[in-house]
């Protein structure tokens, strides 16, 4: 291999990109876009929900737990009604997501500690918004009965404590607030910044259709010298890209940067390494660019939302599932991106996901290198 020769492709290449507006937009604009799109689309948390009562009960203890579940953003009152067929007309028109029925006697079971019974009704069109409803409502159920009993144990010289077996408390760590933006942001960045990789294979297959490869191979520049010239501009623009995304990520979208910042760099380039290597070995084989596109959006953008852990967990999946997802670029960049943003992790606890990467890396370029002589010698 040749450094000049390296130089020279990398030279070339950059040059394309800068003058081709389609890759321009493609390598710079579209994972910061996309990452944009992805954090709306699936960090949104649920707030007023609409919310209908009925209440049988029509005691002071039912009124102030209406007041209590309806506290705050996350469930509006919508109305009061006074029987079930008028909660069936709100949630077929729409205009309710849930509802709550308060029984007769609600307030004499909760002081005589038979329970408190009641009945959630939920719209099963909009599951979100319903299973949102649910848990908010048994959240705050839990609270009311807890400091009702209490006072009313109290005023008789009884402390509630007594009567509790099970002292649970639970403290949340690293992401107290339980925010979706925190949890998820992170490793939707493994999926936004491998867009490149979708480049690399374009690029090739462009210079195939056009013939400007055959040009190339005619000239003293060795194969591996090309396929590495190729790739380095892709990992410069990406380390650009990781800059703008995490900008965006900490400044739009309030997601803590825990860990540092050059160490995410650093593993950065691995990862670009690796994934760009996996764009380059479809090049190699595919010889149109509508072929190319579709095919990297199957094998490496789709994989992420179902591989790299960031939706379904991957202890969770079968084995043969797990493999095939620690094979991907994408799952072990989406550990370094939640370890350092969420965790505050540094490279004593990630190189071994960076060496993963880089031995991908150098795995895919040899495979690429390997059929490109083969099919273009």
């Amino acid at each position: 291999m040749s450094f000049r020769r390296i130089m020279a492709v990398t030279i070339k290449e950059l040059r394309h990109i800068i003058r081709d507006k389609g890759t321009l937009f493609l390598v710079v604009l579209m994972p910061t876009m996309l990452l944009i799109v992805l954090a709306y689309m699936v960090t949104a948390d649920i707030q007023h929900v609409p919310l209908a009562v009925l209440d049988l009960d029509r005691s002071p203890t039912s009124r102030s737990f209406i007041q209590q579940i309806t506290l705050g953003d996350d469930l509006d009152l919508h109305s009061q009604v006074a029987t079930f067929d008028e909660i069936e007309r709100l949630l077929l028109e729409g205009e309710i997501k849930a509802a709550v029925v308060i029984p007769p006697n609600f307030e004499h079971d909760l002081l005589a500690m038979r329970g408190m019974p009641m009945q959630v009704v939920i719209d099963g069109t909009e599951p979100q918004s319903g299973g949102f409803a649910v848990d908010h409502i048994g959240r705050r159920a839990e609270e009311f009965a807890a400091n009702v009993l209490a006072v009313h144990f109290q005023a008789r010289g009884l402390q509630i404590q007594s009567l509790q077996p099970i002292d649970l408390r639970v403290r949340t760590w690293y992401n107290p607030n339980l925010k979706a933006s925190i949890a998820l942001i992170p490793g939707l960045l493994s999926i936004a910044l491998g867009m490149p990789a979708m480049s690399v294979a374009l690029t090739l297959a462009k210079e195939r259709e056009h013939g400007t490869l055959e040009q190339l191979l005619a000239t003293p520049i060795g194969r591996a010298d090309l396929l590495l010239g190729k790739i380095l501009p892709y990992v410069l623009s990406g380390v650009l890209n990781v800059v703008i995304t995490t900008l965006v990520a900490v400044l739009w979208f309030r997601v803590p940067m825990k860990g540092n910042f050059l160490v995410f760099l650093l593993l950065s380039v691995a990862f670009y390494f690796s994934i760009l290597s996996m764009g380059m070995i479809l090049g190699v084989f595919i010889r149109t660019q509508a072929a190319a596109l579709a095919l990297a959006f199957l094998v490496i953008s789709f994989p992420g939302f179902f591989l790299t852990g960031i939706f379904f967990p991957i202890a969770a999946m079968p084995e043969i599932v797990r493999l095939e997802a620690m094979a991907m670029p994408g799952t072990h960049y989406a550990i370094i991106t939640r370890g350092l943003f969420t965790l505050g992790l540094g490279l004593e606890d990630l190189w071994l996901n960076g060496v993963a990467l880089l031995g991908m890396g150098v795995v895919f370029i040899a495979i690429a290198a390997f059929f490109f002589r083969k099919k273009l010698a």
